[in-house]
């Protein structure tokens, strides 16, 4: 509900005043005017940034904020944001999972990709994925405004460096590794223990241990040292 600037409630004069206040279409229109937007960065200044910013710049509602590419999921699908920013680097589920998955769901959260990789490999995949706009965090900040308000609209907006990228062919761990051992891979990497694994992405202890000894296989690493450094080399996890 709309609140005067003077804080007094709104006197109806008349009957032929009610329709201008009460009208249920204009009562939508008001509430559309608003842009639910969920923030999913790792790094703290950059949503708090954010967060700061965008509802100055625009009609823009931060309503939640995650860490986490799992707690991003969680929360998408259960706040409904209309939209999403979200860097590709993320712990435990990365964005490139992210935005796959929201499809999948068939959900209806427009995906904005905000991110600071230039591994090309990287690009590739989250443009193969879909999003609805990229933008890279070298850009200006009217960039990505720009990209927030055709992405909330409906349109697409995809910066210079992510056009450039070519797509086609698939990367090197997506034709080796399921959906499903890229991220328990991911997860290994970051140090978490496979109890934790199995309750983060819901399944047994015995499951994880099975897709362990899978990706050891396929990529004839058989250490934990070793297939850290393979999921550096291939962006699922960064050593910043």
């Amino acid at each position: 509900m709309q609140v005067p600037a003077s804080g007094q409630p709104i006197e109806i004069i008349s009957e032929k005043s009610m329709p201008s206040i009460l009208d249920p279409v204009s009562s939508s229109a008001i509430a559309a005017e608003r842009t639910s937007v969920l923030l999913v960065d790792d790094h703290t200044s950059i949503r708090q940034m954010l967060a700061f910013l965008l509802p100055r710049e625009g009609p823009y509602d931060i309503i939640a904020e995650a860490s986490s590419g799992l707690d991003a999921l969680q929360l998408c699908l259960a706040l409904r944001p209309k939209v999403m920013i979200l860097d590709i680097m993320l712990p435990e589920l990365n964005g490139i999972e992210i935005v796959r998955r929201l499809h999948a769901e068939n959900s209806q959260t427009r995906l904005l990709v905000y991110s600071g990789t230039n591994n090309a490999e990287l690009i590739a995949d989250i443009m193969r994925s879909k999003p609805h706009g990229f933008v890279h965090k070298e850009d200006s900040l009217d960039t990505l405004r720009q990209a927030l308000k055709a992405v909330s609209a409906g349109g697409s907006f995809i910066t210079a460096m992510a056009m450039g990228v070519q797509i086609g062919q698939a990367s090197e761990i997506k034709s080796l590794l399921s959906d499903s051992e890229i991220l328990v891979l991911q997860m290994i990497a970051e140090g978490h223990p496979q109890k934790l694994i199995a309750e983060r992405i819901g399944v047994a202890v015995r499951t994880v241990e099975y897709y362990r000894y899978s990706i050891a296989q396929k990529l004839g690493i058989h250490d934990i040292p070793g297939l850290t450094k393979y999921a550096i080399r291939h962006g699922l996890i960064s050593i910043l």
